[in-house]
């Protein structure tokens, strides 16, 4: 029998790398992402921003000796979804008001500000997976 399959609605894209949770293997991550980002044509901020930011708190909060995070990038129609998945699924990150002097803390709030939408899913313990959405669209073809 000769069926047609059905058709995608949008094209989808992915790439994933598993790297070390150490500050090196968060800055790994932004510079593969952003050439992945740009050899699929889409803008590379403010999704620059958000990785760096997710990958530094894997490193910084989810890191586990032995075990690595991972980064995966997917977009779907004009959807850029961004995941980071760590071994600390018992430590959920919440935003928090840091005080005016702090160094640290407002990492979330800047995701928050930056995505169009960000969350937490739990996984198979130990893992969880902090995720943000953009919505982009590919740069207009220059003349």
């Amino acid at each position: 029998m000769n069926q047609k399959s059905a058709e995608l609605p949008a094209r989808l894209r992915d790439f994933s790398v598993q790297l070390s949770p150490t500050p090196r293997g968060a800055r790994l991550a932004r510079l593969l992402a952003t050439e992945q980002l740009r050899a699929w044509g889409l803008p590379l901020d403010p999704a620059r921003q958000l990785i760096a930011e997710l990958a530094s708190n894997a490193a910084a909060h989810g890191r586990v000796p032995g075990r690595d995070f991972r980064l995966t990038l997917y977009v779907v129609g004009t959807t850029l979804r961004i995941e980071v998945t760590d071994a600390r699924g018992e430590a959920l990150p919440r935003p928090q008001t840091p005080a005016p002097d702090a160094e640290h803390g407002r990492g979330l709030l800047l995701v928050e500000a930056l995505a169009h939408r960000w969350g937490v899913t739990e996984g198979r313990f130990p893992r969880k997976t902090v995720w943000a959405e953009l919505r982009c669209a590919p740069p207009e073809p220059t003349l």
